[in-house]
C-alpha cells in the first residue's frame, strides 16, 4: 500500500487535478531598518511620501519608527510576488533621500534604548492601540530585540485542492473548512519537524554587532572589537539571543488541532503573568502596556509559523480563526538574505513552495510534549551549530547526522518539486532543490558561511559588511527607478492611506481606556 504522500502526489498528478497546484497564493512581508549613510539607525519619522503606516496596504512599520515593513499582494506565483516586492523597494528608494535600507536581519548600530523611537500611528484609538502594544514590547523584551528584521512567507493552497484530498481521505462528509483547517495544522506539525533544514539552508545571521546585546552576558565569540559570532551558527536571529521569552515558554505543544491552538492563545491573552502585573498597565497616568497577561495580543506570540485568516475590521485573529477557519500559513523563521536586494531569492521561494507542499501532503502524526521538546532542540542546535562537522540531531530517540537527514528529506521533497514543475512545464523547483543539495554537500556554500567570509573580508566588522551590502542594494534600486505608471500607482496608494488615517482620526470615538477595555473583552471565541 503506497504511503500517504505517494498516493496524494499520484492523485494531484492526474490531468483533472493538476491545475489546482497553480491555485494557491504567495505573499511576502519583508522587514528592513532605515539607516543613515553611516549605517546608523535613522532618527527621522516615517517618510510622509510613503504614506500612512497605519493604513497603507503595502508600506508600513513594524516595531520601531525606522523599521519598515513591505507587504506584497498575494499572488499565484512567487515570481510575480517577488516582482511586486521589487516594485515596492524601487518606489521606497525614490522617496528615501539619502537613507538606506539595512541589508541584514540583525540590526545596524543602535543608539541608546531611550533613543530608539517606537512606531507612531497617529492619535486615533486604533493608532494608539498599535503604539501602546509596542510600548509593552519594549517593556517586556527591550527595544533592541524589536529591531531584528525577517522575511515572512505567506502560503496557501487552492481550497478546491483540499476538497479533493478530503474526498480521497474519506472525509468528504465533514465540513470542508474543518478539513482544511485540520490539514493546515498538520502542515504546521510537519514544518516543526523539519524546519531545522530551513535554518541550515537559509540562515544568514551568524554574526551581530556587539552593542546589540546591551552588555548582557553571552557565550558568543569575538570576531573583532565591534562584532560577535559563533563559528558554526546559521541564524543567531532565531536563537535564544533573538525572539525568546520565559513567559511564552509554556505555550507548547498546541499544533494538534485548531481548537488546541485557539485555546492556548486564548489562555495566554487572558492569563496574568506576575512580573508583568508588577509593572501594571499605566505609569504616571500613561499607558505602558495593553495588559499584564502572558501576551498583550495574539501577535505577540513568537512562533516560527502561524495559522492565519484575513481579519475583518474590529476583529481579532483568534476570532477570525474560530469563525472561518485557517486560510493560509505564515512562515516566520526566514532570515533576510543579505545578498539579495529584496531580501529573498526566487530560488528560495521555489524551494519553500516545494518544502511546504511536502509538509502539507505527507503524513503528520500528533505532536507529544516529548516530540515538541525534541523539535525545539533540533531547531536550536541548528541555528547555533548547524555547520559544525558531524553535527547530529535527534530523530525517533536516536542520533542522526544533520547532513544525512537533510539529504533524505531532499529526496522525499524531490517528487513534490517534480510535480510542481510538471504543472508549470519547466524545471524551476528541481533546480532550486539541486541548489540546496549543494549546501548539504558543502557547508561553505550556505548563506551563513558566506556571510562570515564576507564579514572577515570587511575587517571582521558586521557593521561594515552590512553597510556595504546596503549600499550595493541602494545602487541597484536607484539605477532602476519606478516607471511613471508605477510611481503614479504608489503615489495614489500613499495619498489614499493618508486620507484614510485622517478620516479615522476625525471620526467620533470614545476614550482610549474604554477602547482598550472593549478590545480586551473580545479575546474569546464567540462560541467558546
Amino acid at each position: 500500500m503506497p504511503n500517504l504522500l505517494t498516493r496524494r502526489l499520484a492523485l494531484l498528478a492526474e490531468d483533472r487535478h493538476r491545475a489546482l497546484l497553480a491555485g494557491g497564493l504567495r505573499g511576502i512581508e519583508r522587514e528592513t531598518l532605515r539607516v543613515d549613510a553611516a549605517g546608523h539607525l535613522a532618527a527621522t519619522p516615517h517618510p510622509l511620501p510613503l504614506g500612512a503606516a497605519l493604513t497603507h496596504p503595502q508600506i508600513t512599520t513594524d516595531y520601531a519608527e525606522a523599521l519598515l515593513e513591505f507587504i506584497t499582494p498575494a499572488e499565484h506565483d512567487i515570481g510575480v510576488t517577488l516582482d511586486k516586492l521589487d516594485g515596492i523597494h524601487r518606489f521606497a528608494y525614490a522617496r528615501l533621500g539619502d537613507e538606506l535600507l539595512w541589508s541584514q536581519s540583525m540590526p545596524c548600530h543602535l543608539p541608546a534604548e531611550a533613543d530608539i523611537q517606537i512606531a507612531w500611528y497617529g492619535k486615533s484609538n486604533l493608532g494608539m492601540l498599535k503604539h501602546v502594544y509596542r510600548r509593552g514590547l519594549a517593556l517586556r523584551y527591550g527595544k533592541a530585540m524589536q529591531c531584528i528584521a525577517g522575511i515572512h512567507y505567506n502560503y496557501s493552497l487552492d481550497e478546491r485542492l483540499w476538497r479533493v484530498l478530503a474526498e480521497a481521505d474519506g472525509a468528504a462528509e465533514s465540513a470542508p473548512m474543518a478539513f482544511q483547517s485540520a490539514s493546515y495544522l498538520a502542515t504546521i506539525r510537519n514544518f516543526r519537524r523539519y524546519s531545522w533544514l530551513l535554518m541550515y539552508l537559509f540562515g544568514a545571521s551568524p554574526a551581530l554587532s556587539r552593542g546589540f546585546l546591551r552588555g548582557a552576558p553571552h557565550k558568543l565569540d569575538s570576531l573583532s572589537d565591534d562584532t560577535l559570532f559563533l563559528p558554526y551558527a546559521t541564524s543567531l536571529r532565531m536563537s535564544d539571543l533573538g525572539y525568546q521569552n520565559d513567559a511564552q515558554s509554556g505555550l507548547r505543544p498546541h499544533e494538534n488541532s485548531l481548537d488546541d491552538y485557539v485555546a492556548t492563545l486564548t489562555k495566554a491573552v487572558n492569563q496574568a503573568y506576575p512580573p508583568y502585573a508588577e509593572l501594571g498597565t499605566k505609569k504616571d497616568g500613561e499607558w505602558i502596556q495593553l495588559s499584564t497577561n502572558v501576551l498583550q495580543i495574539e501577535n505577540e506570540y513568537y512562533s516560527t509559523i502561524r495559522p492565519k485568516r484575513v481579519i475583518r475590521t474590529g476583529e481579532r485573529p483568534i476570532q477570525a480563526l474560530c469563525l472561518r477557519g485557517v486560510q493560509y500559513i505564515e512562515v516566520r523563521c526566514m532570515d533576510v538574505d543579505p545578498f539579495e536586494p529584496v531580501g529573498i531569492s526566487l530560488e528560495t521561494g521555489r524551494f519553500l513552495d516545494a518544502f511546504l507542499l511536502f509538509c502539507a501532503l505527507d503524513a503528520s502524526p500528533a505532536i507529544t510534549a516529548q516530540c515538541s521538546a525534541s523539535y525545539t532542540e533540533n531547531f536550536a542546535r541548528t541555528v547555533k551549530e548547524g555547520r559544525r562537522p558531524g553535527l547530529t540531531l535527534r530523530r525517533d530517540g536516536a542520533d542522526v547526522a544533520l547532513a544525512d537527514w537533510g539529504r533524505e528529506l531532499l529526496g522525499r521533497i524531490a517528487p513534490v518539486a517534480a510535480l510542481l514543475d510538471a504543472q508549470r512545464g519547466d524545471a524551476a523547483h528541481g533546480a532550486a532543490l539541486a541548489l540546496q543539495a549543494a549546501k548539504l554537500a558543502d557547508p561553505d556554500a550556505t548563506p551563513s558561511a558566506k556571510v562570515l567570509a564576507e564579514v572577515r573580508a570587511n575587517g571582521g566588522s558586521f557593521a561594515a559588511f552590512g553597510l556595504r551590502q546596503s549600499e550595493r542594494h541602494a545602487a541597484y534600486f536607484r539605477a532602476h527607478p519606478p516607471s511613471a505608471a508605477e510611481r503614479a500607482d504608489f503615489e495614489q496608494m500613499a495619498a489614499a492611506s493618508l486620507a484614510e488615517q485622517a478620516a479615522i482620526e476625525s471620526a467620533p470615538g470614545g476614550g482610549f481606556d474604554d477602547y482598550v477595555a472593549a478590545y480586551r473583552a473580545s479575546t474569546l471565541c464567540p462560541h467558546s
